[in-house]
């Protein structure tokens, strides 16, 4: 099976990923037809490119002899005035011209498909000015042949997700041990290269130029704000070192729209997009601690700016571990002895469910605090699922009980272990810590403090005991809430000092100058409209993905609002794109029943909170594809158990493979691998979606084009 897999492989990669070449074997490869006829809307620059001069006669002629389905177009010398990517529609005796795009960057996607005997048009669909890298038209030519390893290689990893996924694997008969040293050391196998390849990246671009435009009648986008906030704090003062234009500050409203564009038109500068402006200085909405953490080290040490990518990255790296283990330590409590298969799945759904992939390829400014908050959100939860301490009823027995006098006081024997009535026991320094990371939030984006909502689900047991032993006055009252202080007390650790910070610079502490940006209106004034806020949670869960006939085949799908809202392009909502996500609506419904997992106060929690902070982006922030950090991670913790019931999780050994298998099981198996192929199949088609913020096709055509070009047919 494995030979006949490999050798199906290597026919599609031979054959139908290089069927033009097979098809153009009997070209005539004509080069006496190099001589282009050139429309009067062109003309030829001094050094060798095309400038259009009138869009509708833009177009260059050659005469095609039918051996070829195909036409390459030769690049001139480029500059940096040219166009990377180039659209145009090519045609033969005028027949309809499909329109396409090709990149100068990319030599494979300059072949283009023209079928056909007689006159090749290429018309070049650009505007009049624009700067074209094109040397000539070739008609009559023979594709070569191209053995492509990223393509092989992503064949293969498809090849081997299915073997370990298909419900008849080896892997549905292993179970998931936290205490097994192999299965750890199969774990930093996949943690190791994937920290490397983080962090080669984030030191492969720790500095850079200043990312800094600005346009004439137009605002000024500086994207280094944290280098800004960094350079202000260690400068002693908490506005951002940036000049205030007299006219600006000399403004009596500059918050109106009307204003700040009478403003720009008179050339004033700089007014900068997307910074706050109060009381005659810029400031910056974003969380602080990211800059305090990074930016402030890193300047203070070697004198640069850190760049906001390697900032994402290194946050990422903690949030990924950490989202990893979380998911892990879950598990292992809903449905100890799952499979290794079922978890493996579990780390791919919470990976591309927690948005993930947007954070990391997206890794400007913007991202920096999601990454930062997602960190320390899965860290801080991560702890205090891991706080409570054995009761005895477990394999370790007696021996794991704590030691407690006979009113049920905490032992004075166990240094940071408290427990008070018939409580589990908990360590006091996870939890602590734990407060800390999710109070962090309030210094990176203050919405994942709701986190520590959290902990009342999860430490309820606690919650009531403390409350049994105070009415009954058995414990003294600071014994019995020395764990609610420790908590507390942590958490104001980092609150206090971020609430100063706001007062120092809005007169208020939980003021964090949301209202006082300049974007497209007046925040200080707008509200999201209330016929939008339904229309808008739904959109984040349920916009559906739209598909194109060509790639990357997943196109933007457009929201419908009825009034203007703040949108961001997205290709659709989190249950469209990641279809199990939609499994956490079901958890309400599900008993633990026979072992099997099942909802419990924690998991409803976390499903509570996360359908809360969707509404909550809706009324406040509009919609989104980075705001789906908020929620994401939390649907994919409440889909976990509906998830490994429907994957017969825990099995026994017969039924995780074999014969024994019930027909419920392979069928639920075999949907969930589909699901989950589709899924990882959009996430990574949408980094090529058009359209989208930092498109690749603009940011990055080489690449865009090269894999563009592997679906040349």
């Amino acid at each position: 099976m494995i030979l006949a897999a490999l050798l199906a492989i290597l026919l599609i990669e031979c054959v139908g990923f290089n069927m033009p070449f097979w098809r153009t074997r009997g070209a005539s490869t004509d080069t006496a037809a190099y001589a282009n006829t050139m429309g009067s809307g062109l003309e030829r620059t001094k050094e060798g490119m095309l400038r259009i001069t009138d869009p509708t006669e833009a177009w260059l002629e050659v005469q095609a002899d039918g051996t070829s389905d195909y036409a390459r177009i030769d690049p001139s010398f480029v500059t940096g005035k040219a166009l990377a990517v180039v659209h145009i529609r090519a045609s033969v005796n005028h027949a309809t011209a499909g329109a396409t795009s090709f990149s100068p960057q990319s030599a494979r996607s300059s072949y283009i498909r023209a079928p056909g005997k007689g006159v090749l048009r290429v018309s070049i669909e650009e505007p009049k000015g624009s700067l074209i890298p094109i040397q000539a038209v070739r008609a009559n030519v023979s594709v070569p042949f191209d053995f492509n390893p990223i393509r092989v290689g992503l064949m293969l990893a498809i090849l081997l997700i299915v073997a370990c996924w298909r419900p008849g694997s080896r892997l549905w008969r292993i179970p998931l041990d936290t205490a097994s040293n192999t299965q750890r050391v199969l774990g930093l196998c996949f943690v190791i290269p994937l920290a490397a390849l983080m962090l080669y990246g984030a030191g492969s671009q720790l500095t850079g130029d200043p990312l800094v435009f600005h346009e004439a009648g137009g605002y000024t986008y500086d994207f280094d704000q944290y280098g800004h906030i960094a350079d202000a704090l260690l400068n002693g003062h908490a506005s951002l070192d940036l000049d205030v234009p007299k006219a600006l500050a000399d403004t009596p409203d500059p918050y109106d729209i009307a204003t700040r564009s009478k403003l720009l038109a008179e050339g004033v500068n700089p007014i900068y997009w997307d910074y706050v402006y109060y009381d005659g200085h810029w400031y910056s909405y974003f969380g602080v601690l990211p800059a305090v953490l990074l930016f402030m080290p890193f300047r203070a040490i070697t004198g640069h700016m850190l760049s906001s990518g390697a900032a994402v990255l290194l946050f990422m790296l903690v949030a990924l571990v950490f989202l990893a283990l979380l998911v892990v330590r879950l598990i292992s409590r809903l449905a100890p002895k799952t499979s290794l298969a079922a978890t493996s799945m579990a780390l791919a759904l919470m990976l591309i469910g927690s948005n993930a992939g947007y954070l990391l390829f997206r890794r400007n400014f913007y991202s920096v605090p999601f990454a930062a908050s997602l960190a320390f959100s899965v860290l801080g939860l991560w702890l205090w699922l891991g706080a409570t301490e054995p009761d005895g009823n477990g394999p370790q027995g007696d021996a794991a009980k704590p030691k407690t006098s006979g009113n049920g006081e905490p032992s004075r024997h166990a240094f940071g272990r408290w427990k008070v009535g018939d409580s589990p026991a908990l360590s006091l320094l996870k939890v602590g810590f734990g407060a800390l990371c999710i109070a962090a939030n309030f210094g990176c984006r203050p919405t994942f403090c709701l986190t520590a909502l959290l902990g009342i689900a999860l430490f309820w047991p606690q919650i009531r005991a403390i409350g049994t032993v105070l009415r009954g006055r058995t414990v003294a009252p600071g014994k019995a809430l020395l764990a609610p202080a420790v908590v507390v007390v942590a958490a104001l650790i980092p609150v206090l000092p971020l609430m100063a910070y706001n007062a120092v610079r809005f007169g208020s502490p939980l003021d964090f100058g949301n209202d006082y940006q300049f974007t497209v209106t007046d925040l200080t004034k707008y509200r999201v409209a209330p016929a939008n806020i339904l229309p808008i949670v739904a959109d984040y869960l349920l916009l559906p993905l739209r598909f194109v006939g060509q790639f990357p085949w997943v196109a933007l799908s457009k929201a419908s609002l009825p009034e203007w809202s703040y949108m961001e392009p997205m290709i659709g909502g989190l249950f469209a794109m990641c279809p199990l996500l939609a499994l956490s609506i079901a958890l309400p419904l599900l008993r633990r029943v026979a072992g099997r997992p099942g909802r419990t106060p924690f998991t409803l929690a976390v499903l509570a909170l996360g359908l809360g902070l969707t509404m909550f982006d809706a009324v406040l922030a509009g919609l989104g594809w980075r705001y789906m950090t908020d929620c994401g991670w939390l649907f994919t913790l409440a889909a976990l158990p509906v998830m490994l019931r429907l994957l017969g999780e825990p099995g026994t050994p017969d039924l995780h493979g074999g014969n024994g298998m019930t027909l419920r099981i392979r069928v639920g198996r075999l949907a969930v691998m589909i699901a989950m192929l589709f899924t990882i199949t959009v996430a990574l088609l949408s980094m090529f979606t058009i359209g989208r913020h930092d498109a690749l096709i603009s940011s990055a055509p080489s690449l865009f084009y090269n894999v563009f070009a592997w679906f040349l047919q």
